[in-house]
């Protein structure tokens, strides 16, 4: 039987999960909500699909994998809202079901550490959708008792067209500072290969963040992408006093340190990029 993955949302790191898939001979579907994206899609070897639109039913049933990239909204998530039923139906013949969710459902520990096993106290709206959306799959397991559902806690990501250069580069970064504040990140390619381990060694129930080895404070980030590309440092900018849109300021709202043991341990996966030093080092060497 053909292993197929249907990918709900298909974006960034999705599209960074098929670039690996298509190749060992998987058929990959994404859903998409435009004609034009949908070509880009084709174009990558994926079978597109325009959701909302079509019938997403055959697709459901077709599926051997399924990949929930799809963010939530105020009403809850949306794949749960529109294919619960047709998802359920198909739960014993799953072999993986992944919701690709946020560092951010731990809300703020002041620079303190978090793992799985932490309690989920989001702060931002943001957070709080997600919390809701995870539960959602939970319960969906819980009824079919049959899903196979694991949940990625991703950290802040970035890669190939997510990096700082543009802005340093342009003169338009800034090194904001909050005493104390500290992010997770990770690359786009070590989430894929996050994705296919669990794959490849599915642990239904499984919780796992997905994150780099080193928490670090965003204007060290900054000064080491202008480093890299030998140009002056941006200035240091105090939070209290920089002018900043709310969205931005929200970013600023909670500091905490991920682990990501259990990722390493259970999934066997040793990081491509374990801090931000080694993926800014990459993206530029890419440019060149």
């Amino acid at each position: 039987m053909t292993r197929t993955l249907l990918s709900f949302g298909h974006g960034y790191s999705a599209r960074a999960l098929s670039r690996q898939l298509i190749p060992q001979g998987w058929r990959v579907l994404g859903t998409t909500r435009s004609a034009e994206k949908a070509e880009a899609l084709r174009a990558e070897g994926v079978e597109p699909v325009i959701w909302p639109g079509e019938d997403l039913a055959p697709a459901i049933r077709s599926a051997t994998h399924i990949l929930v990239s799809a963010g939530p909204g105020e009403n809850g998530d949306p794949v749960i809202a529109d294919w619960r039923d047709e998802i359920a139906a198909v739960a014993d013949r799953l072999d993986w079901v992944g919701y690709l969710s946020t560092t951010g459902v731990y809300g703020d520990h002041e620079g303190g550490w978090v793992d799985e096993e932490t309690g989920l106290t989001p702060g931002t709206e943001r957070g709080k959708q997600r919390v809701k959306a995870e539960g959602e799959w939970w319960m969906l397991a819980k009824e079919t008792k049959m899903l196979p559902l694991h949940i990625f806690r991703l950290a802040g990501i970035y890669g190939p067209g997510r990096g700082p250069f543009a802005k340093v580069r342009k003169g338009t970064a800034r090194r904001i500072v909050k005493e104390g504040q500290v992010f997770s990140r990770i690359h786009v390619e070590d989430i894929a290969q996050v994705l296919a381990a669990s794959i490849a060694h599915p642990r239904p129930g499984r919780i796992y963040n997905v994150c780099d080895d080193e928490a670090a404070p965003p204007q060290d980030v900054i000064a080491y992408a202008a480093e890299l590309l030998g140009v002056p440092v941006p200035p240091e900018e105090s939070i209290d006093e920089a002018e900043m849109t709310p969205m931005a300021r929200s970013f600023y709202a909670e500091s905490k340190r991920v682990r990501n043991d259990r990722m390493k341990h259970e999934l066997g996966v040793e990081l491509i990029y374990p801090t931000y030093r080694e993926g800014l080092e990459a993206l530029l060497a890419a440019e060149s």
